[in-house]
């Protein structure tokens, strides 16, 4: 099987300055003192700059984000916390309410009329307040 030729090494005889060598040995090639080499290091200072205040602002946001969604998950979790509180109120009422009907020696009870009063306090606990029955 035959090896497909190589391509052969550019020589220094090469017209063409731009194939004679690779890009690393471009950069050598620069004068460290040059106008070309100190446009290159200004352009390349401004680039980090650049990548690193974005870099920075993203940081900032994504820290913004997380104190946002923290505050919010805090909210949420007192307002399970309310409706848990207020849902167990409404079920022992609701259980009194069923144990008085079932009690009951009529065989139809009357329709009854329950008002409750629900506060709640500033650490919010619930009260639950009934009427006494006429």
């Amino acid at each position: 099987m035959k090896m497909p030729m190589k391509k052969p090494f550019p020589t220094c005889e090469s017209s063409d300055d731009s194939d004679a060598f690779s890009p690393k040995e471009k950069r050598a090639k620069l004068d460290k003192g040059g106008d070309d080499y100190l446009a290159r290091r200004e352009r390349n200072n401004i680039a980090v700059r650049k990548s690193r205040e974005k870099s920075r602002a993203k940081a900032k946001e994504t820290l913004a984000q997380v104190d946002k969604l923290r505050k919010e998950n805090e909210m949420l979790e007192q307002k399970v916390t309310i409706l848990s509180k207020e849902l167990s109120v409404l079920k022992d009422l609701f259980l009194a309410h069923a144990g008085n009907v079932a009690d009951s020696t009529c065989p139809t009870p009357q329709p009854t009329t329950v008002t409750v009063q629900v506060t709640a306090s500033a650490d919010h606990q619930y009260s639950a307040k009934t009427p006494p029955h006429n």
